[in-house]
Parts: structure tokens; C-alpha cells; sequence
């Protein structure tokens, strides 16, 4: 760790108001280092991680670097159902959770992770037949440690949220990592009186990378064990952080709590969000009210650093200087500048696969190039304009039709709408119809969606118009908080079918001749 040598009594991050150095982190992560290695615990052996954001997380990261053990976060929402089978393939050499995550894994047969290699914070063996966390720091040396790991072994294994079927261990390695990171640093502009405010889950890509960028550059961070938007707001206005990074949904609540009670956050100079697509309205929004500007960042499980943060509203990112990208068609051809393409990357920062899953991994990396499953235009100069994921796409009669774009129209055309999605529900004549539904601000009548819909038929070709609209409290989302589609689709033909809270589009927008018309939703009365 290069800020323990140059920087060793500067601070690396806070927790509770309790301040890590550089020297702190090193030395931990080295003792575990060494009790993991007196454990057994070697080169390519899988450490399983199971923890909310906390000091513990970041010495066991660096620990198994140390060590050349490959580290792999398990996402703290999963429940029992969803864990045993991952652990059955990890096949770990040992578990670190924390007592309050634990009873997702207790009932594991001990086949799979035996009871001594079983480690929680805040647990004991009488009470809970696991081991405390300090006893991994028992029986350890000073002696050296293996030599540095291969920068082609496997240092991480990264779940995905396993929304298009089973979870994958996205496999990087010393190398991908190290790119990725030299990446960020280099077009994120950090200065080095930047503080930083952590919340994002270092059990997910997005916060791992930004935790190791900052340790590399030397920002100090304050890290918090998950998201709650008053306590983001509170840490940005008591330690004067100056970037903030969140999901799209996240800055809606931080709006909605900073108009509550405002808090001072004039030290902030940028606000990065990802994961989805972020409205504009709500882009707009919290650059006024923040006094900073909100970029979109694009990035994946499997690949970050090729694209830096857009400069202006709307779904844009840029291409940075060194990265080697494509748009193609559906069978393979570049297309011309302005059209909508798949985005293609390939380089360094580029995931070696998925782990134990050849056939994976042959699917998304095809002559050394990651097909992302993202829709995209180029734009002016480096510019890259997101349209949607290409699973996501809407087929209407053999038109395309971006949600993303829908979305953006529904939310823009009437105040009442806070948040918007649509999706494709299935037609035996087109192909997919477009269905929304809509967040209305609190005590708005759900008759104004017929209202909404009128505004959006004067701002949308008429087939790009939803037929339907369902009115929610909240918008389903999954762990990296996007709109979960799947579940709308679920939830889509029982509201057309019940007609409780939608109305027909058809009934306020002109017929294109192409087009049948569309079937009427009987309003709620």
C-alpha cells in the first residue's frame, strides 16, 4: 500500500468519527494476512466476505491481496436461498461475516463451510457455534508472506445481482483492478483536498473501485455502513466533503430530505451518479439544489475506467483517451455515427471471465471484446449517449422504442410524476405493447394519469405512447437499486387486466395507419 510508505499518519477514511490511517490499515491488514496464512489460507483459496460497509471489510480486502487469497463479497440483501448455493460453488477456505447478516448463513451445511471456518464480528462459538473475528489474528508470524500474487490470478469474484437468471462471479484480477483504477484517477479530476463520502456497498463493484481509488490517490473518505440520505447529507455538511456518489433513486431521496431540513452543502463541486439511467429533471434538480453539478457514470461488474462522467444533462457519458470501444448492430457491423449500436469494450480493465462458467463467459467475451448488453449512440466528439439496455428494448410492431426515452417524457410532461417505467408486455399482433407505471407525488388523484398521458401524446411519436399506466407507491428496485423490470412485467397484466388504476392512451392520440387500435383500460372510479 503506497500511502503507508509515503503518507502513514494521514487519514485513509473515518467510521463512527474513529480515524483510520494509512499506517493503521496497512499494519491490520497485514497482521490478518498472516493469521489467515496460519490458517491454511493461500494463494487462489476464496474468502468469503459477508459484511454492511465497516473497517473490517477494507483490512480483509487488502489482507487477501496480501495473501494472493481471492476475496468474493457476498451482497448483504441475499437471503439463505439465494447464499447456499453460491457458497456451494465458492467453495470456500473461510467465512468473515457480522452477527447481524449470519442467520442467512447459519442453517449452510457444514459440508460446505465448516463450522471452524466460520468467522463473525459480534459473534462467539457459545452463543452462535461460530468463531469471533479477533481469533483470525491469533497464531499468525512475521514471517514473510507468499510472494506478490500473479497480476493474471484472480483477486476478487464480484456476484452479479442475477436478474437475467442465476448469479455470476465476475472474475478480476491484480491487472484488471489496477487499469480500472488507473483509469478513474487519471479523468475523474480529483484534487487532493477532496474528501469524500463512502456509501455505497463495497460488496458491489461500484464501491470497491471507489474505495481502492481513493486509498490510491490519497482522498481521505468517510465511510458509512450503508445509505440513509439524512446521515449522507449530515457527514457532506459536518466534514465538508466535496463528492458525492450515489444511485438515481438515492438522489431523490437526498432531495427529498435536504428540502425537509437543508443542510449547508457548498463544499460539494460534484455529484456522480449510475447504475440506471438518471432522469433529467432530476439531474437538473439536484444541481440547483445542491450548488453542484450531477454527471452520469457509466460502468459495469465487469468493466470500469473506459468512460468518464458526462459534462452535461441527459444520459451521457465520454469515452476516455485510451479506451478501445464499438457500436454494433445485431449481427456484428459497426453502425455510423448517430445510430443506435451495442456497446463493445475491450482493454485491461476488462474482466477475465465469469468464474466456473465457460459457457458465461464465451457469451459476453467474444474475441477479447465485452459485450455489454447496452444500447448506445455516439454523440459529438467522445461523447456516448445511453438509450437502454438491450434487453430492455420495447419491439412495437417491429419499431424499436428506448424506455429510457418514454421514461424521460412521462416524468417531464406532468409535475405530479416523480418517478417512471415502462415496459414491453407481450401482443400476439405487435410483438409488445408499452405499458408504464408511474410514482405520483403525495395526494395527487390517480385520475390525473389520463391528464398525463394527454401531455406525454403531444411529446412522443403516437407508438412510442404507454397504452396503460399503473399507479405505484414505490417503483420495484434490486440491490443496485434499478427499477427491477422483471418484476414489472409481472405486475403488468394483472393491472391492465383489473383496470383499477389505468387508462387508454388510444383514446388521446391520432391512429398512425400502421397501427390497430389499441385496447381500452377502464378508468378507476
Amino acid at each position: 500500500m503506497h500511502q503507508a510508505l509515503t503518507h502513514p499518519k494521514s487519514t485513509a477514511f473515518i467510521f463512527h468519527e474513529e480515524v483510520w490511517t494509512y499506517e493503521r490499515l496497512a499494519a491490520e491488514a497485514q497482521r490478518l494476512a498472516h493469521g489467515l496464512a496460519a490458517r491454511a489460507v493461500g494463494p487462489g483459496d476464496r474468502v468469503v466476505l459477508h459484511m454492511m460497509n465497516r473497517p473490517e471489510m477494507i483490512v480483509a480486502y487488502y489482507a487477501c491481496f496480501l495473501l494472493g487469497a481471492i476475496a468474493a463479497p457476498l451482497r448483504t440483501a441475499f437471503k439463505f436461498a439465494e447464499l447456499a448455493p453460491l457458497l456451494q460453488r465458492l467453495k470456500p477456505a473461510l467465512y468473515i461475516g457480522e452477527i447481524g447478516l449470519y442467520d442467512n448463513v447459519a442453517p449452510v451445511d457444514v459440508s460446505i463451510l465448516a463450522p471452524n471456518k466460520r468467522f463473525v464480528i459480534g459473534g462467539t462459538f457459545e452463543d452462535h457455534g461460530v468463531q469471533p473475528w479477533e481469533a483470525l489474528f491469533e497464531g499468525g508470524t512475521n514471517e514473510a508472506l507468499p510472494t506478490e500474487p500473479a497480476s493474471y490470478k484472480p483477486a476478487i469474484l464480484i456476484n452479479t445481482s442475477g436478474t437475467t437468471g442465476r448469479p455470476k462471479f465476475v472474475i478480476h484480477t491484480p491487472a484488471t483492478l489496477s487499469e480500472s483504477l488507473d483509469l478513474m484517477l487519471r479523468y475523474w479530476g480529483l484534487w487532493e483536498d477532496d474528501i469524500m463520502v463512502e456509501p455505497l456497498p463495497l460488496a458491489h463493484m461500484s464501491g470497491l473501485v471507489t474505495l481502492l481509488s481513493y486509498i490510491q490517490f490519497g482522498t481521505p473518505f468517510v465511510l458509512l455502513e450503508s445509505f440513509d440520505a439524512d446521515i449522507v447529507l449530515d457527514t457532506i455538511e459536518r466534514y465538508h466533503c466535496t463528492w458525492c456518489l450515489g444511485f438515481p433513486a438515492q438522489y431523490a431521496a437526498l432531495l427529498e430530505r435536504q428540502r425537509i431540513r437543508p443542510r449547508n452543502l457548498t463544499s460539494l463541486r460534484v455529484c456522480l451518479t449510475g447504475a440506471d439511467a438518471c432522469p433529467v429533471d432530476l439531474q437538473k434538480q439536484v444541481t440547483s439544489i445542491f450548488g453542484a453539478p450531477l454527471y452520469n457514470l457509466w460502468g459495469a461488474t465487469e468493466v470500469v475506467g473506459s468512460l468518464t462522467f458526462g459534462l452535461q444533462h441527459g444520459p451521457v457519458v465520454r469515452i476516455v483517451k485510451e479506451a478501445r470501444i464499438r457500436l454494433v448492430d445485431d449481427n456484428g457491423a459497426e453502425v455510423a455515427d448517430g445510430e443506435v449500436g451495442e456497446l463493445l469494450i475491450r482493454g485491461k480493465n476488462v474482466f477475465a471471465g465469469y468464474w466456473n462458467d465457460p459457457d458465461a463467459t464465451e457469451e459476453s467475451l467474444k474475441a477479447g471484446w465485452y459485450h455489454t448488453g447496452d444500447l448506445m449512440r455516439r454523440g459529438e466528439g467522445d461523447e456516448l449517449w445511453f438509450v437502454s439496455r438491450k434487453k430492455d428494448i420495447i419491439i412495437r410492431g417491429g419499431t424499436n422504442i428506448s424506455p429510457v426515452e418514454v421514461e424521460e417524457a412521462l416524468v417531464a410532461a406532468h409535475p405530479a410524476v416523480e418517478e417512471a417505467a415502462v415496459v414491453g408486455i407481450p401482443d400476439t399482433v405487435l410483438g409488445q405493447r408499452v405499458f408504464g407505471f408511474v410514482k405520483l407525488a403525495e395526494g395527487t388523484m390517480h385520475t390525473v394519469v389520463s391528464e398525463i398521458l394527454r401531455r406525454v401524446a403531444t411529446r412522443l411519436a403516437s407508438y412510442k405512447v404507454p397504452e396503460g399506466l399503473g399507479v405505484v407507491d414505490e417503483l420495484p428496485r434490486n440491490a443496485l437499486s434499478k427499477v427491477d423490470r422483471n418484476k414489472l412485467l409481472t405486475m403488468a397484466p394483472a393491472a391492465e387486466t383489473a383496470g383499477a388504476l389505468q387508462i387508454a392512451a388510444a383514446a388521446q392520440r391520432p391512429q398512425q395507419p400502421s397501427e390497430r387500435p389499441a385496447r381500452r383500460v377502464a378508468r378507476n372510479r
